[in-house]
């Protein structure tokens, strides 16, 4: 198709077996049915608004609704990473399947893979979105799924219970009411975030709580309602950021913002850098005082902090000083080597301690899906185990393989 100006306009059609083909060619659609419900739906007709090379682009995501501060607070996926979380929840004929988040797309996907003999319930808590997801399903012919107006803190409880839990949102913890809610076999699919990192983990049933099956990188924008995280976010200065949800980590803004006016202590590992995903979940989740440090460009281009920090690192915290990763080109390490920039008083102790976790982690745990992830829900034992995460419903363990 051409357009007047003599540019070439590719149809909707075109563009979502683009989209499919490529999926598959990075491995993220691997069933057929995830292929075929992909195949089968219109894209476009859920972002009405968007421009189709965007509707039908795999990593991006379109925008839905922002808040005052013209902040993101619902958003379609990106195609890739909804794949991704359909193949990890292995979505089956004749199954029931609850979705938290609403959009519209992802709950007609879910509707092609259960079948007529399935049932799918999305649930919101913006009307608005609940709304808009209603009208987009039914303008494309899928009026068999249910849409829910409530805080997805609750689940929908009368029509439980789910052989498969999908949430579509950052969420900080997993309340009682998504594991009461789960079949006996059933799994829960979810954005968890550790210590300020997002990992979508497949959960199945383990007891009375959860063992994971598979987990991935994920970016979502957060919960929001009763689930909502609880974090802290401090500004050391113009550009430099911390946040933790971690209670043992004391952000102290006047001594960390002081703490990078001392000079930089570069210590260095020996150990090879690759596998960003996996070694910045082991050092958030292995740091004994985890935060993670952001900073702007200008200030990377300052030589203040490393450019490591730009979309966030694993940083220790501690006293006043902090350390955080960094890298090097080294041809001996296999093409580069993994480090450490530290901060303050403490920076010697600080560094010696990431050090040790960056030379650990290349020796014994250097691989894609290392991690065991377990959610224990109730009382929150003292002290907590090594490698746990407090929670507000229970505690996340992490032991590594």
């Amino acid at each position: 198709m051409t357009a007047v100006d003599g540019s070439t306009v590719r149809d909707p059609d075109t563009l979502r077996a683009d989209m499919v083909r490529a999926l598959r060619d990075r491995k993220a659609i691997a069933s057929e049915p995830v292929a075929a419900a992909f195949a089968a739906l219109p894209r476009h007709r859920f972002a009405p608004d968007a421009p189709l090379d965007l509707a039908y682009d795999i990593h991006r995501t379109v925008p839905v609704k922002r808040d005052e501060q013209g902040l993101e607070t619902s958003v379609m996926s990106a195609a890739h990473l909804q794949a991704v979380m359909l193949e990890q929840a292995a979505v089956e004929p004749g199954m029931r399947v609850l979705e938290i988040g609403s959009g519209g797309y992802n709950a007609a996907l879910i509707q092609e893979l259960v079948g007529c003999d399935g049932a799918v319930t999305t649930v919101d808590i913006d009307r608005d979105i609940v709304d808009r997801a209603r009208r987009c399903l039914d303008d494309t012919g899928y009026d068999r799924v249910r849409t829910v107006l409530a805080d997805g803190e609750a689940g929908v409880p009368d029509g439980a219970p789910y052989d498969r839990i999908i949430v579509t949102a950052a969420a900080w913890d997993i309340p009682p009411a998504w594991i009461g809610q789960l079949t006996e076999k059933g799994r829960l699919v979810v954005p968890l975030t550790l210590c300020g990192t997002t990992r979508s983990v497949a959960f199945d049933r383990d007891g009375e709580g959860l063992r994971s099956r598979s987990y991935c990188l994920a970016r979502f924008v957060p919960i929001q309602g009763e689930g909502a995280a609880e974090e802290r976010k401090v500004a050391l200065r113009d550009g430099i950021a911390l946040q933790t949800d971690d209670k043992r980590v004391a952000l102290e803004p006047t001594a960390l913002d002081q703490a990078f006016d001392t000079p930089r202590l570069a210590r260095w590992s020996g150990a090879a850098y690759d596998l960003p995903d996996e070694l910045e979940l082991y050092l958030t989740l292995s740091l004994s005082r985890p935060a993670r440090l952001h900073a702007a460009e200008y200030l990377v281009e300052q030589g203040l902090v490393d450019a490591s920090a730009l979309l966030g690192v694993p940083a220790l915290v501690a006293d006043g000083s902090i350390a955080y990763r960094t890298r090097r080109e080294n041809e001996n390490t296999g093409g580069f080597e993994s480090g450490v920039i530290a901060h303050g008083n403490r920076a010697e102790t600080l560094a010696d301690e990431y050090v040790a976790l960056l030379r650990r982690w290349a020796r014994d745990h250097r691989r894609q899906g290392a991690a065991t992830f377990r959610y224990l829900p109730g009382n929150v034992p003292s002290p907590l185990p090594q490698g746990a995460v407090q929670k507000r419903h229970g505690i996340v363990t992490v032991t590594w393989n």
